[in-house]
């Protein structure tokens, strides 16, 4: 029986250590929580020799990419059919049969072969990173571990379903205010490139001075005619260059800062990346994961480099034995509403439960301020437009009225 090392904290501002001896690294994870400890890290002593086979990844399927849904439509059927009592390898097969997706097809045919020589589940589905997320693979490993692997792929493909909706959401909520912009964008362009080029010929023919807005209509449309290429190429280049910087770590960290002072969308970004933290740690603590280890595969979820940096702070200063919602307290990004929550899980040793509350309540406040800024961004929008093609068409019949006027 394998012999387990642990760091465990007692209380927020005090960390044990020790060994026992467990089964699995599930069971050790429950003796320690018995014992009233909160697990932070777990390691075996004891080599339990190679679990991965080498050679057994075909070449290039590792780089492997396919829509999110069908993995978690996957990832569903195969909890069903391991729920009613289907092998897995049958379970596989089954899917792999009904698949319309031929990467997939291929994915899971290898994943057959290999689980079938004797690989571990989770080792085989470690070797399709871009299909299958550290998040995923350390999951079914808990729950080969635990014996228990159909309900913990239901709560992965829950999890999963989660994340995909809150996306689809907001994607929906953006497509109405993009394509007025586009189309008003579209409509001011072929005004100043083609309708008023033709009435300048007019404008010019009626021997008088021109009214200022129509004077600086007329200067616009010739700087767009001029200068049209020049400004798409040199807009083309500027995206490129920030493109490529914000690929650099001081260019996420600047774009970040950027995006989390935005007036109206900087506290979604922040609710929303906390939110799908505080729900992927306590998807993987109550899978049974040691909260240092859950850390690790939390922080690079996210997407703003600098709630990254912070969060990769806070799992230092746990590591060193310090108290994570003392750290959490520290910095200025975190809300003191998740950190206290946090705060009375560590005390309790339920700190799952906080972590649930925290999403729960961030996911629901993430949902009410996406719709509130929707509402408020297409009056916004059509107000703008409204404004630059009201003074175009106004700039451009105050000459024909002041003709009339002329000969009244």
């Amino acid at each position: 029986m394998p012999k387990y090392a642990y760091k465990a904290k007692k209380g927020p501002s005090e960390a044990i250590e020790g060994s026992l001896v467990a089964e699995s690294e599930k069971e050790a994870i429950e003796k320690i929580s018995a014992m009233g400890y909160l697990p932070v890290h777990l390691r075996e002593e004891a080599d339990s020799g190679a679990i991965e086979q080498s050679g057994l990844t075909p070449s290039g399927q590792d780089s492997f990419r396919i829509p999110s849904r069908v993995i978690t439509l996957c990832t569903r059927q195969l909890a069903s059919l391991l729920k009613a009592g289907v092998p897995i390898l049958r379970a596989l097969s089954i899917i792999s049969e009904q698949s319309d997706n031929p990467r997939l097809k291929a994915v899971l045919s290898h994943i057959h072969r290999a689980v079938k020589e004797g690989a571990p589940f989770s080792a085989v589905l470690s070797r399709y990173p871009s299909v299958f997320p550290p998040l995923y693979v350390a999951m079914v490993r808990t729950g080969e571990d635990s014996g228990a692997l159909s309900e913990v792929l239901f709560r992965i493909s829950e999890y999963r379903r989660t994340q995909e909706e809150m996306f689809s959401r907001f994607r929906m909520a953006m497509v109405y205010p993009c394509l007025m912009a586009l189309v008003g964008l579209s409509t001011i362009v072929f005004m100043l490139t083609f309708v008023m080029p033709r009435l300048a010929g007019i404008y010019t023919t009626m021997g008088q001075r021109l009214p200022l807005p129509t004077r600086i209509l007329l200067s616009v449309s010739s700087f767009f005619q001029h200068w049209f290429v020049p400004v798409i190429f040199g807009a083309a280049v500027l995206v490129l260059i920030i493109w490529r910087q914000s690929r650099t770590p001081a260019g996420k960290a600047a774009f970040g800062r950027f995006m989390l002072g935005l007036p109206l969308f900087g506290p979604l970004i922040s609710k929303a990346e906390l939110g799908r933290f505080c729900r992927t740690l306590e998807l993987l603590l109550h899978s049974g994961l040691p909260i240092l280890r859950a850390l690790t595969i939390t922080v690079p979820v996210l997407e703003n480099e600098v709630i990254k940096q912070h969060l990769s702070r806070s799992y230092k200063d746990l590591e060193q034995g310090g108290s994570f919602s003392s750290s959490l307290k520290a910095s200025r990004l975190i809300p003191s509403f998740m950190s206290n929550l946090i705060s009375v899980g560590e005390e309790s040793g339920r700190i799952d439960d906080a972590l649930k509350e925290v999403a729960d309540s961030y996911e629901r406040d993430t949902d009410d301020a996406l719709r509130v800024a929707t509402n408020l961004l297409e009056p916004v929008l059509i107000l703008g437009m409204g404004l630059i093609v009201g003074f175009m068409v106004m700039a451009m019949l105050l000459p024909i009225f002041e003709i009339n006027y002329m000969f009244t």
